[in-house]
Parts: structure tokens; C-alpha cells; sequence
């Protein structure tokens, strides 16, 4: 079964922008990110604590929320070690 890589929020962060998104607003630790497909925004929060790898609940809930936007093809590699 594959596991999920471990990833820092900085890192998810690289990936997600590889797709388009970009950095519209940081609270906190909490980072917005946002992209506009067929004038339909599409936005996605990671959370960054330095280089600290997120846990993998987080990391789940925030692949299922990309899969929303981005085909799953797409993003499995970045997120899963086979």
C-alpha cells in the first residue's frame, strides 16, 4: 500500500504552486492559497512550521481537497512514495 511522503508545509507549498496556485494571504502559520480556473476561484490552507513535516492527517485532508481541483494523475506522485 503507498504511504505518504513526508512533506513540510513550505515544500506542499512549492508543489501546489507548480499548479497555478499562489500565495494570497498568511495568518499565522496558515497560509491561503488561491487560483482561478474558468473564473472560478480555487482555493486550498496549509499550514507551514518552518521545515517541520505536517502530519499525516493533514497531509490526507489536504490532498483530498486538491483532488477537488487538480486530477488525481497529477498530484499522487508528489504526495505518495510507492
Amino acid at each position: 500500500m503507498p504511504r505518504l511522503r513526508k512533506l513540510s508545509g513550505k515544500e506542499l507549498i512549492t508543489i501546489l504552486q507548480g499548479f497555478g496556485f499562489e500565495i494570497v494571504k498568511v495568518e499565522g502559520s496558515h497560509h491561503k492559497l488561491r487560483r482561478t480556473v474558468d473564473e472560478k476561484r480555487q482555493t486550498l490552507h496549509v499550514p507551514v512550521h518552518g521545515s517541520k513535516p505536517l502530519s499525516t492527517g493533514i497531509l490526507s485532508a489536504i490532498y483530498k481537497q486538491a483532488r477537488t481541483y487538480i486530477s488525481e494523475e497529477d498530484l499522487r506522485d508528489h504526495f505518495y512514495a510507492d
